[in-house]
């Protein structure tokens, strides 16, 4: 039996395009690669965060090289992908973000095939899908809205009230993360309990709105059926059509395929297009010297700021203020171009800063061996920001093939290019002086910065645009050489904004979705609107 669409993933793009694909009444087969995160108690284990947790697999490691240090990075392996273990801040991406902007362009073509107005309904679906809490009219940077936030924010913890009297009194203008936790009990979900461990852990009072909380157990009630721990290793080409997909289960090791009349890859900014190169796929494509490259990941790093009491006595969560005076620039070019004098590249945009405190877990797992535990005893004295600086597209960050290499599924080894350019560096560091500044004035005796190398903002490696040469998708998100492919993840996104990337990626697949199933499709029969979850692959042929 052929499906009306498989989704390769579900994460934000896989599962919001799903969501307008199911509601149109097509049936939709999702296949994740990992299996359902567990919640309760054990989720606030400090084995539980991040990348040391079961979720984050390196059984088949992709090979970074960034800044000429060689590393190893792994895979987000669970239903909902990274969403799971995001912090929950959604932020739309500014209205400036979707125009031309040479100095962060430069020679890259990358430019949105559309502008803010187009997406800007469909932010506002993503908004009421994950009960975003949030407070309009006090961003100097925000958008236009067409709407509310869904909720109102919670009452600010000490430690975020410190900070945003301390941005105050230096004339800046904070204002409230927008962020999808449900701080009153919405629908069958739960209310936040405020126990402090959102960001790197999966929420064991199941109040974070992540996708396998609040929108993926819709869709299956509504007749989407899910298989987990299934690996997409090959998409087949027919002509300029995709028939099937090619998997393995990760538990019994069988192997099949599915049949369908559309795919939607989502399967993350690095594994799709590593599944699009080991399926040569860019063999039809006009913009085949692009896929794979152009790759964008923040200049990120955590300003944590050493106090003589601790700042955060409650424990709470406290993510909570935002400052984005700096967002649109200005940083003088003088010192890595030479061209300050001409107006139209005398300042770059720098990015945001937000309220982030590594919770003693998050310390405990991503810092060298010799000195974690320490820290982690003194945690408790530091609160921080985290920086956010916009990087430029580049062509020579990317992801290649290493024939070379397989893993036990059969793929390809999966190379990583990555190097900041000095413009990124310097907005970095610019932002690092200014977030500095505000930790002193709250009270911090002293100030250390930890850079993060992660590719959880990973984005761009698929993007849109118009240059069919250099853009792999078109303006509807549909892989141009080919018919019924699209592409709705983080690879799908020319830029990479200045701030977290999530709401702009559900949005846009949102977005996507309604062009592939349009409103007014007629719904199938209720025999589709059942729960399903399949477990093994023999199952998969009768939808």
């Amino acid at each position: 039996m052929t499906w009306d669409a498989v989704v390769i993933g579900s994460g934000f793009g896989g599962s919001m395009v799903a969501h307008t694909l199911v509601r149109a009444g097509q049936r939709v087969l999702m296949l994740e690669r990992g299996g359902w995160v567990a919640r309760g108690p054990e989720n606030w284990d400090p084995r539980a965060v991040g990348l040391i947790s079961p979720s984050y697999s390196t059984k088949s490691p992709y090979h970074v090289t960034a800044d000429g240090r060689r590393q190893a990075a792994g895979l987000w392996q669970c239903v909902g992908g990274q969403s799971v273990f995001y912090g929950g801040a959604s932020f739309r991406f500014r209205e400036r973000d979707f125009q031309h902007d040479p100095i962060i362009v430069g020679d890259s073509n990358a430019a949105w095939p559309f502008c803010y107005a187009d997406i800007e309904p469909f932010y506002a679906r993503a908004e009421e899908l994950l009960g975003v809490a949030g407070e309009s009219g006090v961003d100097p940077t925000e958008p236009p809205r067409s709407s509310p936030y869904p909720q109102r924010p919670s009452r600010l913890s000490r430690s975020a009230q410190a900070i945003a009297d301390a941005a105050t009194r230096l004339g800046m203008k904070p204002f409230r993360i927008p962020l999808a936790i449900s701080y009153s009990a919405r629908g069958a979900g739960r209310a936040c309990i405020n126990c402090g461990t959102c960001d790197g852990y999966a929420c064991a009072a199941e109040a974070k709105n992540d996708l396998a909380t609040s929108v993926i157990p819709e869709l299956m009630r509504c007749g989407m059926t899910l298989r987990t721990n299934t690996v997409c290793t090959r998409l087949v080409r027919d002509g300029s059509r995709i028939v099937a997909a090619e998997y393995v289960d990760r538990v019994t090791g069988e192997h099949g395929r599915v049949t369908a009349r559309c795919f939607v890859l989502a399967a993350g900014t690095l594994a799709t297009p590593h599944l699009v190169l080991a399926s040569a796929l860019d063999e039809v494509s006009p913009a085949r010297d692009a896929i794979g490259r152009y790759l964008t990941r923040h200049c990120n790093a955590v300003v944590l700021g050493a106090f003589p009491h601790p700042p955060n006595r409650e424990g709470g969560f406290d993510k909570q203020i935002a400052i984005h005076d700096f967002y649109h620039g200005a940083l003088s070019l003088d010192s890595r171009q030479g061209d300050g004098d001409d107006p139209e590249r005398a300042v770059r945009p720098l990015g945001s800063i937000q309220q982030m405190t590594p919770s003693r877990g998050l310390v405990q797992a991503y810092l060298p061996r010799g000195i974690r535990n320490a820290a982690a005893l003194v945690m408790s004295r530091f609160t921080g920001l985290l920086i956010i600086a916009e990087d430029e597209p580049n062509r020579e960050n990317a992801v290649a093939l290493d024939p070379s290499v397989r893993d036990q599924f059969g793929m390809p080894g999966l190379h990583i290019e990555h190097r900041y350019s000095a413009g990124d560096k310097a907005a970095a560091a610019a932002l690092i002086a200014r977030a500095k500044a505000v930790l002193r004035e709250a009270g911090a005796r002293f100030c250390i910065v930890h850079r993060i190398a992660t590719f959880s903002h990973a984005l761009g490696t698929m993007r849109m645009g118009y240059d069919s040469r250099s853009s792999p998708l078109d303006a509807d998100g549909r892989f141009r050489g080919l018919d019924n492919l699209y592409v709705t993840d983080g690879s799908a996104l020319p830029r990479s904004a200045g701030v977290n990337p999530s709401l702009t990626i559900a949005a846009n697949a949102l977005r996507i979705g309604a062009q592939i199933a349009p409103a007014g499709v007629a719904a199938r029969p209720a025999a589709f609107r059942s729960l399903r979850v399949l477990d093994r692959p023999q199952a998969l042929g009768n939808p």
